[in-house]
């Protein structure tokens, strides 16, 4: 797609090119065949050649019409060096719009890409959560009881969940806080914190699940401190 517009642009500006070499070459011939019909004019008026170069104003005459079609042809050539700048702009706006187009399908095809991805994961901590076997292949979970492994499996899945709400800026990082908030006043879900925290360390700070497990340490760090200590 963007070839085609560069070869369209090329086109167009030849085309431009080729009408201003014209436009100068008409008005070239204009002006030879006028002046040919002035000096005929002229000597038919003074008798002759001879006559007519005897008079000093003739170049005079000649001059006047030199310089109206020089003025034309230039005049003409301006406006072809506008609407080519004219059609060049609207290339360029053209060529802007198609790189926009093309960045904006790349990242919905990322985008589905990314939840197909999601779902695949969802698949397969509902079949752990459902069968026990399955679920000792998680090294994290493998020592746990029944009850626990579906309680922290189900946890996984809610901060997936969250994880790709904000990756798709359904979720804003407020939004994320509060859900943690909520999430993290459970002891259920501070368990399973506590024993993925970890992992969940070792992300990259820049990729989605890095910045939500950021904002859920946060969340947690602004618990522990509103939170009083028990007596002792």
């Amino acid at each position: 797609m963007a070839r085609q517009g560069i070869h369209r642009s090329l086109l167009s500006i030849g085309t431009w090119a080729a009408a201003a070499v014209t436009c100068v070459t008409v008005t070239g011939l204009a002006s030879i065949a006028v002046s040919r019909w002035l000096i005929d004019g002229v000597q038919g008026v003074t008798g002759g050649r001879e006559a007519a170069l005897e008079l000093s104003s003739l170049g005079d005459y000649f001059g006047g019409a030199s310089a109206v079609f020089s003025g034309l042809a230039l005049l003409m050539l301006v406006i072809a060096l506008f609407f080519q700048q004219r059609e060049l702009r609207s290339q360029r706006e053209e060529l802007t719009l198609q790189r926009e187009e093309l960045a904006a399908s790349r990242a919905e095809l990322r985008r589905s890409a990314e939840a197909d991805l999601r779902a695949l994961h969802i698949q397969l901590t509902q079949m752990a959560m459902a069968d026990p076997t399955l679920a000792s292949v998680w090294t994290t979970y493998r020592e746990s009881p029944q009850a626990t492994l579906r309680q922290h499996l189900y946890s996984n899945l809610v901060y997936a969940h969250l994880v790709l709400a904000r990756s798709w800026d359904t979720y804003s990082d407020a939004d994320v806080r509060a859900a943690a908030r909520t999430m993290l006043s459970s002891d259920v879900f501070r368990h399973y914190w506590e024993s993925t925290r970890d992992q969940k360390q070792r992300m990259s700070p820049q990729s989605p699940d890095g910045q939500a497990f950021q904002l859920f340490e946060q969340t947690l760090a602004d618990l522990r401190r509103a939170t009083p200590p028990h007596p002792s």
